[in-house]
């Protein structure tokens, strides 16, 4: 009996050791990931204006995610527009430290971007360090000014309607130039604005007739206009938001499935959410040190009470499902690829 008994000590004491030294390594790369960040600034990019969905959920992830990193470094949200986030995404792969200490909040249409070639592109998605998205799978819809008169998807193809948007690469002016190609419309596209805001005041005076939003905020931003009527909702994007039953979407209005391909690639960014990346060539341990906060960050109760009051829906992308995602746009057959990108040109 005794003799069993110090081969159960032995044995637990062995099993005790392989633990230990297998959690070694870990415990390591976790002291060395936080002795990196004591006391540093971390760069958190915003490629859109100030007060638009992305920069306000840019800024309530700055409020917080330093907490869960270790080391606790100070997260800095800065502004950086140009290109529908393009300007910024050049920026973190040509310039900015490839150490951790730079993060993006990416317009989810910088893959479909690089995957059709646009002008200015100097990324490359597929390596960036993705981290998640605190925004669910997006959903796109077009909408009017119903006092402009325009009510549904026939008026804008029997005469000539303006659309604000933003630059080209933006998803405020792909959905509109794609509508015009796929369905036959005949939207103006007034591009420039810069941000969402800009392009709702011009809305609001007349200046232009139809917008492109992604619903999931319009719906909760702007739920005194849906409420009272003041838009008109003239198409959506595939699959139906439940708030949208009788909206009919694009896909539903085409009859060629090479056209359904063409809207998949021009619309995947909302497959994204929004998505939070750091700069390429981040070293491997910080970035799955910046991945884990996010993950704890997400589900911490201080964070989803100021998401709450921020008016910010959370969802569950993780950073793997966002880099599958990105490969996937980016190894788009050249077919559709360059149909999409006459589309944009």
């Amino acid at each position: 009996m005794l003799a069993c008994v110090k081969w159960l000590r032995r044995a637990w004491a062995f099993a005790l050791a392989i633990a230990f030294v297998a959690a070694a390594p870990a415990a390591v790369a976790q002291n060395a990931v936080a002795d990196f960040y004591r006391g540093k600034s971390v760069h958190l990019l915003i490629g859109v204006n100030v007060g638009a969905s992305y920069d306000l959920e840019g800024r309530l992830i700055a409020r917080h995610l330093g907490r869960f990193i270790p080391g606790n470094p100070v997260i800095v949200p800065q502004n950086m527009l140009g290109g529908g986030g393009i300007v910024m995404a050049n920026y973190l792969q040509n310039i900015a430290a490839k150490d951790g200490t730079w993060l993006g909040m990416m317009p989810n249409t910088l893959p479909m971007a690089q995957a059709v070639g646009l002008e200015g592109v100097r990324y490359d998605s597929t390596q960036f360090a993705w981290l998640g998205s605190v925004m669910p799978p997006a959903h796109s819809a077009l909408v009017s000014w119903a006092a402009s008169g325009v009510k549904t998807i026939d008026d804008i193809r029997r005469k000539e309607v303006s659309n604000g948007a933003s630059p080209k690469g933006s998803f405020t002016y792909t959905m509109p130039a794609m509508i015009n190609e796929l369905l036959g419309a005949k939207m103006k596209l007034v591009a420039g604005y810069q941000g969402i805001n800009t392009i709702f005041l011009a809305l609001e005076r007349g200046e232009v007739e139809t917008v492109a939003v992604t619903w999931n905020d319009f719906e909760q931003d702007k739920a005194d206009w849906v409420r009272d009527g003041k838009v008109v909702v003239l198409v959506q994007s595939s699959p139906k938001s439940p708030t949208l039953a009788d909206v009919p979407t694009v896909e539903d209005l085409l009859t060629n499935s090479d056209d359904r391909s063409l809207v998949a690639l021009l619309l995947s960014g909302n497959a994204m959410g929004r998505p939070l990346a750091a700069s390429p060539g981040t070293p491997a341990e910080r970035a799955d040190a910046l991945r884990a906060a996010f993950e704890a960050m997400r589900a911490d109760p201080a964070f989803l009470d100021d998401a709450k009051r921020s008016r910010v829906v959370v969802g569950d992308l993780t950073g793997a499902s966002i880099a599958d995602a990105v490969s996937r746009v980016v190894s788009t057959p050249r077919a559709q690829v360059e149909r999409g990108r006459k589309i944009l040109e």
